[in-house]
Protein backbone atom coordinates (compact mmCIF):
# COMPACT_ATOMS: atom_id res chain seq x y z
CA UNK A 1 0.00 0.00 0.00
CA UNK A 2 1.70 3.41 -1.16
CA UNK A 3 2.18 5.31 2.35
CA UNK A 4 -0.41 8.30 1.37
CA UNK A 5 -3.13 6.00 2.02
CA UNK A 6 -2.21 5.50 5.25
CA UNK A 7 -3.92 8.11 7.11
CA UNK A 8 -1.12 9.59 9.77
CA UNK A 9 -2.59 12.12 11.74
CA UNK A 10 -0.50 15.48 11.65
CA UNK A 11 1.11 15.49 15.09
CA UNK A 12 2.04 12.08 14.74
CA UNK A 13 3.57 12.81 10.85
CA UNK A 14 5.49 15.75 12.57
CA UNK A 15 6.68 14.19 15.77
CA UNK A 16 7.87 11.14 14.03
CA UNK A 17 9.17 12.49 10.98
CA UNK A 18 11.42 16.10 10.85
CA UNK A 19 11.15 16.15 14.30
CA UNK A 20 12.64 12.72 14.89
CA UNK A 21 11.62 12.32 18.66
CA UNK A 22 14.10 10.02 19.03
CA UNK A 23 17.33 12.30 18.40
CA UNK A 24 15.68 14.21 21.78
CA UNK A 25 18.19 13.40 24.91
CA UNK A 26 15.76 12.53 27.21
CA UNK A 27 15.36 9.31 24.61
CA UNK A 28 18.69 7.67 24.63
CA UNK A 29 20.22 4.94 22.79
CA UNK A 30 17.23 5.39 19.97
CA UNK A 31 14.36 3.97 22.14
CA UNK A 32 11.49 6.15 22.47
CA UNK A 33 9.31 5.27 25.64
CA UNK A 34 9.10 6.09 29.34
CA UNK A 35 11.17 3.42 30.91
CA UNK A 36 10.80 0.31 33.61
CA UNK A 37 12.69 1.89 36.37
CA UNK A 38 12.12 -1.58 38.40
CA UNK A 39 15.61 -2.50 40.30
CA UNK A 40 17.12 1.15 38.93
CA UNK A 41 18.49 3.29 42.21
CA UNK A 42 16.58 6.88 41.46
CA UNK A 43 18.98 8.16 44.81
CA UNK A 44 21.71 7.80 42.47
CA UNK A 45 22.85 9.89 39.82
CA UNK A 46 21.34 8.34 36.43
CA UNK A 47 23.11 8.20 33.70
CA UNK A 48 22.68 7.48 29.69
CA UNK A 49 23.45 3.73 31.13
CA UNK A 50 20.65 3.79 33.32
CA UNK A 51 18.03 5.43 30.80
CA UNK A 52 18.75 2.96 28.52
CA UNK A 53 18.39 0.04 30.73
CA UNK A 54 14.69 1.78 31.66
CA UNK A 55 14.01 1.41 28.15
CA UNK A 56 14.92 -1.94 27.68
CA UNK A 57 13.70 -2.92 30.68
CA UNK A 58 10.09 -2.14 29.74
CA UNK A 59 10.30 -4.45 26.21
CA UNK A 60 11.28 -7.00 28.88
CA UNK A 61 8.26 -6.85 30.64
CA UNK A 62 6.35 -6.66 27.82
CA UNK A 63 8.07 -9.89 26.32
CA UNK A 64 7.64 -11.82 29.39
CA UNK A 65 4.30 -11.36 29.83
CA UNK A 66 3.99 -12.31 26.01
CA UNK A 67 5.07 -15.61 27.11
CA UNK A 68 7.05 -16.49 23.85
CA UNK A 69 6.90 -19.95 22.74
CA UNK A 70 10.18 -21.81 21.42
CA UNK A 71 11.32 -20.32 18.21
CA UNK A 72 8.28 -17.37 17.72
CA UNK A 73 7.79 -15.19 15.34
CA UNK A 74 7.17 -11.98 16.82
CA UNK A 75 5.49 -8.94 15.64
CA UNK A 76 6.17 -5.50 17.19
CA UNK A 77 3.36 -2.71 16.31
CA UNK A 78 4.42 0.34 16.18
CA UNK A 79 8.42 -0.39 16.29
CA UNK A 80 10.02 2.93 15.69
CA UNK A 81 13.35 2.66 15.49
CA UNK A 82 13.38 -0.86 15.41
CA UNK A 83 15.43 -1.01 18.94
CA UNK A 84 12.87 -3.07 20.56
CA UNK A 85 12.67 -5.62 17.77
CA UNK A 86 16.50 -5.77 17.83
CA UNK A 87 16.07 -6.82 21.54
CA UNK A 88 14.10 -9.10 21.17
CA UNK A 89 16.11 -10.88 17.93
CA UNK A 90 19.08 -10.32 20.35
CA UNK A 91 17.79 -11.90 23.92
CA UNK A 92 14.48 -14.20 23.15
CA UNK A 93 15.56 -16.00 20.72
CA UNK A 94 12.95 -15.90 18.39
CA UNK A 95 12.54 -17.57 14.82
CA UNK A 96 11.75 -14.19 13.35
CA UNK A 97 10.55 -10.26 14.39
CA UNK A 98 8.50 -8.27 12.70
CA UNK A 99 8.94 -4.01 12.69
CA UNK A 100 5.71 -2.41 11.44
CA UNK A 101 5.10 1.23 11.62
CA UNK A 102 2.55 4.09 10.20
CA UNK A 103 5.57 6.04 9.44
CA UNK A 104 7.97 6.27 6.26
CA UNK A 105 11.02 7.94 8.00
CA UNK A 106 10.96 5.63 10.97
CA UNK A 107 11.18 2.72 8.78
CA UNK A 108 13.92 4.24 7.05
CA UNK A 109 15.60 5.20 10.25
CA UNK A 110 15.25 1.71 11.46
CA UNK A 111 16.72 0.29 8.28
CA UNK A 112 19.86 2.37 8.57
CA UNK A 113 20.60 1.09 12.35
CA UNK A 114 19.83 -2.50 11.77
CA UNK A 115 20.48 -5.20 8.49
CA UNK A 116 17.32 -6.87 7.30
CA UNK A 117 17.34 -10.51 7.39
CA UNK A 118 15.69 -13.75 7.17
CA UNK A 119 14.81 -13.22 11.12
CA UNK A 120 14.47 -9.07 11.31
CA UNK A 121 12.31 -7.47 8.71
CA UNK A 122 10.46 -3.66 8.96
CA UNK A 123 7.33 -2.87 7.23
CA UNK A 124 4.92 -0.07 6.61
CA UNK A 125 1.37 -0.73 7.81
CA UNK A 126 -1.15 0.84 10.58
CA UNK A 127 -2.22 -0.19 13.84
CA UNK A 128 -5.45 -0.71 12.57
CA UNK A 129 -5.00 -2.22 9.23
CA UNK A 130 -1.47 -4.92 9.52
CA UNK A 131 -0.70 -6.05 6.12
CA UNK A 132 0.23 -9.91 7.28
CA UNK A 133 -1.88 -13.38 6.68
CA UNK A 134 -4.11 -14.75 9.51
CA UNK A 135 -1.82 -16.48 12.47
CA UNK A 136 1.06 -15.34 11.00
CA UNK A 137 2.28 -14.50 14.27
CA UNK A 138 2.76 -16.01 18.34
CA UNK A 139 2.75 -12.73 19.49
CA UNK A 140 2.00 -9.45 19.18
CA UNK A 141 3.64 -6.55 21.34
CA UNK A 142 3.08 -3.04 21.15
CA UNK A 143 5.22 -0.36 23.43
CA UNK A 144 4.41 2.81 24.02
CA UNK A 145 2.55 3.34 20.55
CA UNK A 146 -0.85 2.62 21.76
CA UNK A 147 -1.67 6.12 23.02
CA UNK A 148 -1.71 7.06 19.15
CA UNK A 149 -3.54 4.36 17.43
CA UNK A 150 -6.71 5.90 16.75
CA UNK A 151 -9.29 3.15 16.72
CA UNK A 152 -8.56 0.65 19.58
CA UNK A 153 -11.02 -1.49 18.44
CA UNK A 154 -9.66 -1.83 14.78
CA UNK A 155 -6.33 -2.72 16.11
CA UNK A 156 -8.00 -5.36 18.55
CA UNK A 157 -9.45 -6.85 15.49
CA UNK A 158 -6.24 -7.25 13.61
CA UNK A 159 -4.14 -8.19 16.42
CA UNK A 160 -6.35 -11.50 16.72
CA UNK A 161 -6.61 -11.62 13.25
CA UNK A 162 -2.68 -12.50 12.74
CA UNK A 163 -2.46 -14.19 16.08
CA UNK A 164 -2.20 -17.70 15.71
CA UNK A 165 -4.72 -20.26 18.16
CA UNK A 166 -3.08 -19.88 21.58
CA UNK A 167 -0.76 -16.59 20.62
CA UNK A 168 -0.69 -13.75 22.96
CA UNK A 169 -0.85 -10.32 22.58
CA UNK A 170 0.67 -7.98 25.61
CA UNK A 171 0.56 -3.96 25.07
CA UNK A 172 2.16 -1.57 27.55
CA UNK A 173 1.46 2.40 27.37
CA UNK A 174 -0.60 5.70 29.15
CA UNK A 175 -3.91 5.95 29.22
CA UNK A 176 -6.21 7.99 30.94
CA UNK A 177 -7.16 6.34 34.63
CA UNK A 178 -10.81 5.96 33.35
CA UNK A 179 -13.90 7.15 30.91
CA UNK A 180 -14.45 10.07 33.29
CA UNK A 181 -15.93 12.57 30.54
CA UNK A 182 -13.23 14.37 32.55
CA UNK A 183 -10.42 13.20 31.62
CA UNK A 184 -9.37 14.12 28.00
CA UNK A 185 -9.65 17.97 29.00
CA UNK A 186 -8.18 17.71 32.11
CA UNK A 187 -4.85 15.71 30.40
CA UNK A 188 -5.10 18.18 27.66
CA UNK A 189 -4.63 21.02 30.24
CA UNK A 190 -1.61 19.71 31.77
CA UNK A 191 -0.06 17.79 28.50
CA UNK A 192 0.04 19.62 25.63
CA UNK A 193 0.41 16.50 23.97
CA UNK A 194 -3.25 15.64 24.65
CA UNK A 195 -3.98 18.63 23.66
CA UNK A 196 -2.83 18.90 19.66
CA UNK A 197 -4.09 15.22 19.48
CA UNK A 198 -0.60 13.34 19.06
CA UNK A 199 -1.83 11.57 22.23
CA UNK A 200 -5.24 10.25 22.88
CA UNK A 201 -6.99 9.98 26.32
CA UNK A 202 -8.61 6.66 26.24
CA UNK A 203 -9.19 4.26 29.41
CA UNK A 204 -7.26 1.08 29.66
CA UNK A 205 -10.40 -0.85 30.27
CA UNK A 206 -11.29 0.35 26.09
CA UNK A 207 -8.22 -1.33 24.45
CA UNK A 208 -8.88 -4.72 27.52
CA UNK A 209 -12.63 -4.84 26.07
CA UNK A 210 -11.32 -4.64 22.71
CA UNK A 211 -9.98 -7.83 23.27
CA UNK A 212 -12.43 -9.54 24.35
CA UNK A 213 -15.02 -8.07 21.42
CA UNK A 214 -12.40 -9.52 19.24
CA UNK A 215 -12.58 -12.90 21.11
CA UNK A 216 -9.24 -12.84 22.91
CA UNK A 217 -9.66 -14.30 26.28
CA UNK A 218 -7.16 -14.02 29.71
CA UNK A 219 -7.60 -10.31 28.95
CA UNK A 220 -5.54 -8.98 31.97
CA UNK A 221 -5.04 -5.00 32.96
CA UNK A 222 -2.37 -4.28 35.32
CA UNK A 223 -0.88 -1.06 36.16
CA UNK A 224 3.25 -0.22 36.11
CA UNK A 225 2.53 3.50 36.48
CA UNK A 226 4.70 3.16 40.11
CA UNK A 227 7.81 1.34 38.34
CA UNK A 228 7.60 4.17 35.38
CA UNK A 229 6.63 7.46 36.55
CA UNK A 230 9.03 8.40 39.16
CA UNK A 231 12.14 7.12 37.59
CA UNK A 232 10.77 9.00 34.09
CA UNK A 233 10.10 12.53 36.08
CA UNK A 234 13.44 11.82 38.35
CA UNK A 235 15.29 11.35 34.65
CA UNK A 236 13.48 14.60 33.32
CA UNK A 237 15.00 16.55 36.05
CA UNK A 238 18.15 16.42 34.34
CA UNK A 239 16.85 18.62 31.37
CA UNK A 240 13.54 20.19 32.68
CA UNK A 241 12.80 22.42 36.22
CA UNK A 242 9.84 21.43 38.14
CA UNK A 243 6.16 22.95 36.68
CA UNK A 244 6.99 22.54 33.05
CA UNK A 245 5.19 20.57 31.09
CA UNK A 246 7.16 17.01 30.73
CA UNK A 247 7.22 16.80 34.43
CA UNK A 248 3.44 17.37 34.01
CA UNK A 249 2.96 13.75 33.30
CA UNK A 250 4.17 12.21 36.92
CA UNK A 251 1.85 15.12 38.18
CA UNK A 252 -1.12 13.91 36.24
CA UNK A 253 -0.28 10.29 37.86
CA UNK A 254 -0.38 11.59 40.84
CA UNK A 255 -3.67 13.60 40.96
CA UNK A 256 -5.20 9.85 39.40
CA UNK A 257 -5.79 10.81 36.08
CA UNK A 258 -3.18 9.03 34.11
CA UNK A 259 -1.61 5.80 34.26
CA UNK A 260 1.15 3.60 32.58
CA UNK A 261 -0.90 0.06 31.60
CA UNK A 262 0.32 -3.31 30.93
CA UNK A 263 -2.89 -5.12 28.62
CA UNK A 264 -2.54 -8.66 27.90
CA UNK A 265 -4.45 -11.12 26.23
CA UNK A 266 -4.62 -14.70 24.61
CA UNK A 267 -5.75 -16.53 21.40
CA UNK A 268 -7.94 -19.14 22.08
CA UNK A 269 -6.51 -22.14 21.03
CA UNK A 270 -9.36 -24.90 20.01
CA UNK A 271 -6.96 -28.02 20.42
Amino acid sequence: MPQDEYAISPAVRETYGPADLSREPVFAGGFINFGHWHGIDLAEPLGEAERIRSQENLYRRVLDAAELPKEARVLEVGCGLGMGCALTLREYDPAAVTGVDIHPEQLRRARERHTESAQLRFTQGAAEQLPFDKSEFDAVISVEAAQHFPDLAAFATEAARVLRPGGRVAVTSFFAADDTPERPAQLAELLPTFADGLDLARPATALAEAFAAAGLEGVGTVSIGDQVWPGWDTWLGRLWAPDTWPRNFRKAWQRGILDYYLVTARQPDPS
